[in-house]
């Protein structure tokens, strides 16, 4: 195991208020062996909502700082990084979901690329005192496997979408600031999250409100396609223990181990459903799965090898996908007041009164 920990005090999280933001910022808080400070840096689009975190902003107020910028704006992150004296960056911030970059990939570009520059030539600008930049990315930039093998970390990179293809280029430019600068840097590429707090355009949340809803659940194409899934709490440890232990400038993959195709994660969805809370028809909700029109460029399969971080770092997931998936689910069911929220628009107005 590469066994030196980096002495991180003052920890910029972007995105943090997104959904593996707020998992990865709980967890620090609540379960990790850090005892600095974060500050949380987030713009606050669609899919982030600092209500995520009004408890623990409670219960750590000289622990936990929430700044609303844009990732984008070079001098609002200057500003931060000189008033809390930042010694490191941990990166999620990102746009992130397919189908919106198939739709409108300019602001893919600006935020997964640009920003990602700007937040690499702040990192320079402090390099006498940063610690590390951790650079949070995808499996998507690999592309698309066969029914056999999985993603290394030696993979060559063949994205699929504008999504995919700006993570790809953020990737490169971290890669390239630690060879060209000697900037302090580790990268690590995920395979499918789920669990709390994630956005309900996403599969698993969707396929959850709409059952609950008697809505009809689409699935693209044949739902033939594979996705290796990883519970977001596995994530977190998993960054966590690469920015703590992990080489500089090298990558590490982080698979759940648990392939499934997308008809098996819905019907699973359904069932769970109907033992937890019984539809009142009496009809399973398998009924109410969907197959609708695949979308464009629509990877057929993904895979994770994650032996290096396995193997060097003794990190390895500890939910399998039907632990994890009922964990979620309870979750939803239990966090009504959250979704209702989200799915309303309210946390909207609530943003608005806090920050504008």
């Amino acid at each position: 195991m590469e066994k030196a920990l980096r002495p991180m005090h003052r920890l910029l999280v972007t995105g943090g208020c997104g959904f593996i933001g707020t998992n990865f910022i709980r967890y620090l808080l609540q379960d990790a062996d850090f005892d600095g400070q974060i500050v949380n840096v987030d713009k606050l689009t669609y899919a982030g909502n600092p209500e995520n975190l009004t408890d623990v902003a409670a219960q750590y107020p000289q622990r936990y700082v929430f700044e609303q910028a844009d990732i984008c704006d070079s001098e609002a992150l200057k500003r931060i990084f000189d008033r809390y004296s930042i010694d490191s960056i941990c990166h999620f911030a990102a746009e992130s979901h397919v189908d919106r970059s198939i739709v409108a990939p300019d602001a893919f570009i600006q935020t997964n690329i640009v920003g990602t520059f700007n937040l690499l030539e702040l990192a320079r600008a402090y390099r006498t005192r940063l610690v590390l930049f951790h650079h949070v990315s995808t499996d998507e930039v690999f592309g698309s496997l066969g029914d056999h093998g999985a993603f290394s970390e030696d993979t060559a990179y063949r994205p699929n979408s504008p999504y995919s293809a700006s993570k790809a280029a953020s990737d490169h430019l971290v890669r390239a600031y630690h060879k060209t600068y000697g900037l302090p840097v580790t990268l690590s590429n995920c395979s499918n999250n789920y669990g709390p707090y994630q956005f309900p355009e996403k599969l698993i949340p969707l396929m959850v409100l709409n059952a609950l809803a008697d809505q009809p659940l689409p699935v693209y194409g044949d739902g033939q396609n594979v996705r290796d899934w990883l519970y977001v709490r596995d994530h977190c440890t998993a960054v966590w223990r690469i920015m703590q232990r992990g080489r500089a400038g090298q990558t590490y993959n982080v698979g759940g181990g648990s392939e499934m195709r997308n008809i098996t994660v819905v019907e699973m969805v359904c069932d769970i459903l109907d033992e937890l809370v019984p539809p009142q028809n009496g009809r399973s909700r398998r009924e109410l799965i969907t197959f609708v029109t695949d979308r464009p460029g629509h990877d057929r399969r993904y895979a994770i090898d994650f032996t290096r971080i396995r193997e060097k770092l003794n990190w390895q997931p500890e939910e399998s996908f039907a632990s994890g998936l009922r964990k979620t689910i309870t979750w939803y069911l239990d966090q009504r007041w959250w979704v209702e929220r989200v799915k309303s628009g309210q946390y909207r107005e609530w943003i608005k009164q806090q920050y504008h």
